[in-house]
Order: structure tokens, then sequence, then C-alpha cells
């Protein structure tokens, strides 16, 4: 069976089904399990005493020992499957593991309903399973912007780049960047304690969302047949301060004609984070349920060419 063909049909059953809360209650996730050996390293080998050229390398080291182990593992587990339909189902199943499709949107328009009853609170709640700022701090309109700016990248993060990798490497590819993706979210942030040691996953999740970003951009764009999109994603992505994020950010921002980005908090620190369609108005409860229904769109369109790329595959 091809890579796009098991990507397409694990894509379709993740977004049918999920990962079931009865599966994660027994065996949790692959990324739980990524996750626990990443705090693992990083406990024994992010050491203070460390200097930041020394705490880089060891940090450089623990990334490529993660990634290399992920992969060689989602190797050998393809290989030891029979070359048959339930040795492809099997190999589905776990690539569709990997994939985040239903989840995010779950995770968004939880956000909606309350923000659309001016229930704060509640509404505060919600974008926290999404966002690692402070949510305490937002207010309606920064409520908003998180889940448009989370629902932007995680369209990039945790649909488009594991379909595009898993689509040229298979599964090992898909459960590659997924190891890449999670030691970036762990480890790749620029305060004082991964500033060294995460930095060099942080660049190595820059390097294989480069491409990704940018068509999910694309993506967003098609979807709402919208010129400022690609004006405000082409004029202010660079802006980002994420050389990817900016991308469908900006792309986003300019379809639903909202602003995003801006000043946010980070704990105790503030960052002045320039305005992706700055010139336009807040979003609001009405304009998340708007993005959803963009982001639905925009991966249909990924979808389709996924399906002309697998039916050339089988008559060429």
């Amino acid at each position: 069976m091809t890579a796009p063909l098991l990507m397409l049909v694990a894509w379709t059953i993740e977004a049918a089904f999920g990962w079931p809360d009865w599966l994660y209650r027994h065996i949790r996730h692959p990324v739980v399990w990524l996750g626990a050996l990443i705090r693992q390293l990083e406990k024994t080998l992010n050491r203070p005493s460390f200097g930041h050229t020394t705490r880089y390398a060891a940090g450089a080291v623990v990334s490529l020992a993660v990634v290399m182990i992920t992969t060689i593992l989602a190797y050998l587990f393809t290989h030891a499957l029979p070359n048959s339909w339930p040795g492809f189902a099997i190999e589905v199943l776990a690539a569709s593991s990997l994939i985040a499709s239903r989840s995010l949107h779950a995770h968004v328009a939880a956000v909606a309903p309350p923000l659309s009853q001016n229930d704060i609170t509640s509404a505060r709640a919600a974008v926290s399973h999404i966002v690692g700022r402070d949510p305490r701090k937002l207010d309606d309109a920064g409520v908003a912007r998180a889940s448009l700016e989370s629902l932007a990248e995680n369209t990039s993060d945790g649909i488009v780049a594991p379909v595009f990798w898993g689509s040229i490497f298979g599964l090992p590819g898909i459960a590659a960047y997924k190891a890449v993706n999670t030691l970036d979210s762990m480890i790749g942030h620029r305060d004082g304690r991964y500033a060294a040691f995460g930095g060099f996953a942080a660049r190595l999740d820059d390097a294989m969302n480069f491409i990704p970003a940018r068509l999910t951009g694309a993506f967003f764009a098609t979807g709402a047949l919208s010129r400022r999109a690609l004006t405000m994603m082409f004029r202010d992505a660079r802006n980002h301060r994420s050389p990817n994020a900016g991308w469908p950010e900006a792309a986003l921002a300019g379809a639903l004609d909202v602003r995003l980005s801006g000043p946010r908090q980070y704990g105790a620190d503030v960052t002045a984070e320039p305005w992706l369609n700055g010139d336009a108005r807040d979003p609001s409860a009405a304009d998340i349920r708007r993005g959803l229904a963009l982001y639905r769109r925009a991966m249909g369109i990924f979808a389709t060419i996924l399906t002309m790329i697998v039916i050339i595959g089988m008559i060429t």
C-alpha cells in the first residue's frame, strides 16, 4: 500500500472517531509516551551547572536520540506487519493516532458557546486547553484571538504537517514528525530553563514545518476564496515571532478580516508581538465559528488533493 493511501485512510478514521476516551484511559496516547521519555531525559541532562554550549549540545543529542528511536520503532513496527489488508489496517490505526483534526475542532468549538454568553470564566477555562499563555489575563477579544491563533497554528502542526510527512515516508515519517513537534512543545521554549537545551529542537521543528505551514496558509486562503488572506499572509507572516506560525495565522486573519497576534502574556512576561492584519477589528465568538467553518473547507481541499494523489498513483 502507498504512503498517501495510508495517510488518507488514517486521517479519515481519525476525523470520524478521534482517539477514544476509553482507549486513552487504558493505554494513554503515543504522544504521552513520547512526552514521558523526553521529560526523563531532560531532567537528567538539562543541568543548570552546565554552560550554554554544553546544554545546547546535550539538548541536540536528546532531540536526535528521541527522533531516531521513534522513527526506528515505527519502521520496525511497519515491517513486522503482514503484507495484507489486516496489516494495513493495523498500520492505519497507528498512523491515525498521530493526527489531531477531530480533537482540534472540538477544543476550539468549546470556546465559542461560553464566550457568546458572556461567560468569560468558562471561556477562559475552555481556551486554556489549547494555548500556553495565562488565560486569566484575557478579555473576550483575547480569548477569541487565542482560539483562532491556536486553530491556525495547530491546523499546520496537528494535521497538515503530520499528513504531509506521512504521505512521503509512511508511518516512520509521521512518527518522526510527531517526535520533533513534541520535543518543540516541551523543550523548545525561549525561557531560561530551555533556551539552550531546547534550541536545537526548536530549529528542527522550524525546518520540518517550513513547507506545511505555508501549505496551510494557502489552504485557508483557497477555502475562503480570499485575496486579502493571501495579501496578509505574504505581508505579515514574516513579522510573527515564529518563522512558520505566522503563515496560517495571517491567512486566517485576512480571510476572517480580524486582527490576530499582538501583545501577549506568558507568565509574568509580556511580549510586544506585532499584529497580523492589524488594521482590522478584534474577533468575537461568531468569528470562532466562522474560523471553524473555514477550517473544515480548508481541510476538505487538502483531503481532495491527497485523494487525487492516491488515485493518480493507482492508475499509473
